[in-house]
């Protein structure tokens, strides 16, 4: 398993120069956060797996953009069973609801 690797001498040390195959600059969200912080404390031999295989941040955007889909569908969901109040004539009671709605979502999920 020979690889060809080129070198940085830095003083006394030779340094890989070793690249990303895939750098992005996307925020890492709430969610994926969390799923990486249940993989150290849970799992931390596939964390390292698949930091080492890089494909750490590509399942961590996955799951991100999944519960926020989930997130969002689950809110449509119960503002059907429960719709809210006007927010044009009844600001504060469409608002207590929305966010009573979202605090009930972000438990679940």
């Amino acid at each position: 398993m020979a690889q060809n690797l080129t070198y940085t001498r830095c003083g006394d040390y030779l340094i890989p120069d070793i690249r990303l195959s895939h750098a992005s600059d996307k925020p890492l969200g709430k969610y994926g956060r969390m799923r990486r912080a249940f993989l150290a404390e849970n799992n931390p031999i596939l964390l390292d797996d698949m930091i080492l295989t890089e494909t750490l941040f590509p399942h961590l955007w996955e799951i991100d953009e999944t519960a926020h889909r989930r997130e969002k569908q689950m809110m449509t969901e119960l503002l059907e069973k429960n719709p809210a109040p006007d927010k044009e004539t009844q600001q504060l009671a469409w608002v207590q609801q929305i966010l009573t709605f979202g605090f009930a979502l972000k438990s679940k999920l």
